[in-house]
């Protein structure tokens, strides 16, 4: 069974010839439409599948042998030449040299008979899991190509008037053109040929396909757009997938994953480890390095995040007798740089997979003829667990005659084919000779150069109606804006303006001797609220009216306070701290010993001023006093309690002595 995987972005179509032949008349195709779960079945001719794959535009047209598509070389060409940009042809059975499909589809797993149909949906199938080669014959270079859509002979108006303004014309739209490209970030050269008035024409070789080109072809009036992708010199054949060797696996899971691989000689190829990505990341790093034939642990039993890894690639498993120790892992990756220990692990559990194996390894290789892929012959012995002879008989073993195959090469042409060959091209000759007949009388037609001309001026008077409706919205936009700042800087006028008289009041309160203070005020001192004992009550009354050092404190609700909100509230040095309710142990203890004055509310007068107050000064003075009085008995306290402890641990010591 194929280790390869499927990912369908579109269909993809199956071809077989059903009856006749592409190089007679009226060959008929078998189709097969598969999206990766349904499949579609028709008899279709040859131009009811171009025509299907212009309309549908599958990610891949896939076949046995591209020569049932076309008759020779020159058509193969043509044909892929009108393709859908994003259509691939795909040779499921190989390159130069393809093989039998029955070979290919048995050895992935795909249901095969000889029959068109059935050889359509093998084909579609194995492409379906990228099998095959691409069928090439242009690059992914395109050449954008502006020049004149009229002839430079006499028209409506005066012949050097006409030509400067067809050549004015192309240097614009070659200018358009290359704004696009820039805008697009595409690399490409530019060749001019200047011409009186402007360009004769300019030519564009941009590095990418025509669909990813923000340019399409064109051609109206003065100006013509070509778009065309420049050929290879034949037929490339490109695989689908890169070829991937078959390898070991070590995997060390974990916060930080680390996967080491290593290949069937015991020569490590890549380390690497992170600590973000998931499994789909490790899956497509181990998939663009190889097919894993055995995943190896350097702890046994196999952790699960490893036992999933290895029945993904369907490989085997290895893990040792018992955990390596760190000095064999350090040992046996001696010889190999590594950036961290889970890489060691990885690769130390890769290269002891390698050691286990390696005489098997030996013994495969000296019974294989000349060439047989080794890795394949090793990853069915060692995962499968078949015998050497029996993957050999599998692999050498043909189901169906050589003979029955279809030939892939374009035999030669008869002399009636060749002069059939020969018409169909003069035939296109004529056909473009009619066309450019065709173009010189439409230049001469004066009628549309005037109509043209009218057209360019309603066009231009459109365009100056649409600018003036775009700066009236702008200027609309610009006065809602001003309006909604103009608002919003009254809002917060309004606010500075109350804080402003807060701020005069409180200031009044702290300047006896202010000119308007009233006489029966004399005695009172200012009183700071803090709206509750917390980091951000005590923040937002600093930034209201601000904390100095000797002001008067007052907490409403003084309880739930913390060690840090206790030493944010004594780093003002407050003269004292008027509370409502008790404070808690670890508060009042940092108080204390910041020497911070606290007394009850409820001893001292007070008046609310807005979110101030006023207390009177006696009052607070008696609250200083009174908590001086109770700081100097509650240090007695503690020197007696110290004392008493100090005889304890004294009298203790002579016990024990």
């Amino acid at each position: 069974m194929s280790t390869r995987t499927s990912a369908l972005d579109a269909v993809v179509f199956g071809v077989d010839v059903q009856s006749g032949d592409v190089r007679g008349d009226a060959p008929s195709y078998a189709l097969v439409v598969y999206d990766g779960d349904d499949v579609e079945r028709d008899v279709v001719s040859h131009r009811k599948l171009r025509r299907l794959i212009d309309d549908e535009q599958p990610a891949i047209v896939a076949t046995d042998n591209m020569y049932e598509l076309a008759a020779d070389k020159d058509q193969l060409v043509h044909f892929l030449g009108t393709l859908p940009s994003e259509t691939k042809l795909v040779q499921v059975t190989g390159a130069e040299q393809p093989e039998p499909l029955s070979r290919v589809a048995k050895r992935h797993g795909i249901p095969y008979a000889k029959k068109p149909m059935r050889e359509a949906e093998a084909a579609a199938r194995l492409a379906a899991h990228n099998v095959g080669h691409e069928v090439s014959a242009f690059t992914d270079t395109t050449e954008v190509k502006v020049s004149r859509g009229r002839s430079t002979g006499k028209g409506g108006w005066s012949e050097d008037r006409y030509t400067r303004r067809i050549h004015g014309a192309v240097k614009r739209r070659a200018r358009e053109v290359e704004s696009e490209l820039e805008a697009a970030n595409l690399e490409y050269e530019k060749e001019v040929r200047e011409s009186y008035g402007g360009y004769a024409n300019a030519v564009f070789t941009v590095e990418a396909r025509p669909s990813d080109i923000p340019v399409s072809r064109e051609r109206s009036g003065d100006v013509r757009v070509e778009i065309e992708r420049l050929r290879r010199d034949g037929i490339e054949f490109r695989p689908l997938v890169k070829r991937r060797d078959h390898v070991i696996v070590g995997i060390d899971p974990g916060t930080t994953t680390a996967v080491a691989i290593v290949d069937l000689d015991g020569t490590v190829l890549d380390v690497w480890s992170s600590r973000t990505s998931d499994t789909a990341d490790v899956t497509e790093w181990i998939v663009e390095r190889g097919q894993p034939v055995i995943v190896a642990a350097d702890v046994t039993p196999m952790p699960e995040t490893v036992e999933k890894f290895r029945r993904s690639f369907d490989a085997a498993g290895w893990t040792p007798t018992r955990d390596l120790p760190i000095d064999e892992k350090q040992h046996r990756t001696r010889e190999h740089p590594y950036d961290d220990d889970h890489q060691r692990d990885a690769m130390a559990a890769a290269l002891s997979a390698f050691d286990d194996h390696e005489d098997q390894f030996e013994r495969i290789a000296r019974k294989l003829p000349p060439g047989i892929d080794r890795g394949e012959v090793i990853a069915r012995v060692v995962s499968d667990e078949e015998s050497v002879e029996a993957v050999l008989r599998d692999l050498t073993d043909e189901d169906e005659p050589e003979e029955d195959e279809p030939d892939h090469q374009p035999r030669e042409l008869t002399a009636e084919e060749k002069r059939i060959r020969d018409l169909k091209r003069q035939v296109e000759r004529l056909q473009s000779h009619v066309g450019t007949l065709e173009d010189r009388l439409e230049d001469r037609d004066e009628r549309i150069d005037d109509l043209e001309a009218e057209l360019a001026a309603v066009r231009s008077e459109e365009r100056r109606e649409i600018r003036k409706e775009r700066e009236v919205s702008r200027l609309e936009r610009r006065a809602n804006r001003l309006e909604r700042e103009r608002d919003e800087a009254r809002e917060e006028v309004e606010a500075l303006e109350k804080k402003v008289e807060r701020m005069k009041a409180l200031w009044k309160l702290d300047h006896s001797n202010f000119s308007d203070i009233s006489a029966k005020k004399e005695g009172l001192v200012p009183v700071k609220v803090v709206e509750k004992f917390t980091k951000g009550a005590i923040r937002t009354a600093d930034e209201q009216y601000g904390i100095a050092a000797g002001d008067v404190v007052y907490l409403p609700d003084a309880s739930g306070a913390g060690r840090s909100t206790a030493e944010l509230l004594a780093s003002f040095e407050p003269r004292v701290i008027l509370k409502e309710g008790g404070l808690s142990e670890i508060a009042d203890e940092i108080l204390f010993e910041r020497e911070v004055p606290v007394g009850p509310a409820g001893d001292v007068a007070m008046q609310e001023v807005d979110e101030l107050a006023v207390a009177r000064e006696d009052d607070v003075e008696a609250v200083i006093d009174d908590w001086h009085e109770r700081a100097r008995e509650r240090q007695k306290q503690q020197k007696a309690a110290m004392v008493d402890r100090l005889i304890s641990e004294h009298r203790a010591g002579d016990n024990e002595a």
